[in-house]
């Protein structure tokens, strides 16, 4: 008798079956616009014993058990499961990365930027520009007339000019890739106090918080598409649809909400 009792009890259990209702509420209703499972939106009508985590319900999506297929996941599927390898950086535009603090790495502080370019169609066309904050995801798209280093530095400046003396506490660094349009971004660091590092060359990880918000981008402007054809207010629709998507990891607060306490602490302070 108490061996079969240690068995029955030591035995893995499957939540499946024992908190189905939950499971089926998920599979039904509880997918963000991102393609994600947002089953935090749904822990609000269960009671804690009849959850089950979020993990949990990616197995079961793989396993076939749900509604809910992977195709239908694209934040899921696009996952690479290639080996990384870090290529000899044949440029040198400034400091490299390896140069960076761990305290940037681990996203405590706010000020760390990540930046890239969305281009359009191959022959001449606009392109954006897009700084994304490390901290709170909160990132810009700003359209720019070509890929050159002196219109990104335009762009620069003019932020350097609306935030003033606040600069140098919203823009403390900023990692970027080896590309000649980012060339004279390290031009920075002799007008303000702004660090400016460069990735290794095709490390996308390097600066992926930027690189998750272009995939995002790319849904409403698939590569090829002119950029010069969408107007301001079509890509402020898509940056304002951005930043107000909740995110696990802020806590399921949005990165607008997140970038906006930061700057209401920093000029709040004398």
């Amino acid at each position: 008798m108490t061996y079969e009792r240690h068995r029955r009890e030591g035995s893995r259990k499957s939540l499946f079956l024992h908190r189905s209702k939950f499971i089926n509420y998920v599979s039904q209703v509880s997918i963000s616009e991102a393609g994600l499972l947002m089953p935090a939106l749904a822990m609000l009508s269960f009671p804690k014993d009849q959850v089950v985590s979020t993990k949990t319900l990616y197995n079961y999506v793989d396993l076939v058990l749900m509604y809910i297929k992977s195709i239908y996941l694209p934040e899921k599927v696009k996952c690479n499961t290639k080996a990384r390898r870090v290529r000899a950086n044949k440029r040198i535009l400034g400091r490299n990365i390896d140069e960076r603090s761990p305290r940037i790495d681990n996203r405590k502080d706010f000020g760390h930027w990540e930046c890239d370019l969305v281009l359009g169609h191959k022959t001449k066309d606009n392109v954006l520009l897009t700084p994304c904050e490390r901290k709170t995801r909160r990132f810009f798209m700003i359209k720019i007339e070509d890929k050159t280093s002196t219109s990104i530095m335009k762009v620069f400046d003019k932020l350097h000019e609306f935030y003033g003396s606040k600069w140098n506490k919203i823009f403390k660094s900023i990692t970027t890739d080896n590309g000649s349009e980012f060339a004279d971004l390290s031009n920075l660091e002799q007008v303000s106090k702004t660090l400016v590092y460069y990735a290794h060359p095709y490390t996308f990880c390097n600066k992926g918080s930027v690189e998750g918000r272009i995939e995002l981008i790319r849904r409403y402007i698939p590569k090829g598409d002119r950029m010069d054809k969408c107007s301001a207010e079509d890509i402020a629709k898509i940056e304002v649809w951005c930043n107000s998507l909740p995110r696990k990891i802020l806590n399921y607060k949005t990165p607008k909400e997140c970038f906006d306490v930061e700057l209401d602490h920093i000029y709040r302070r004398r």
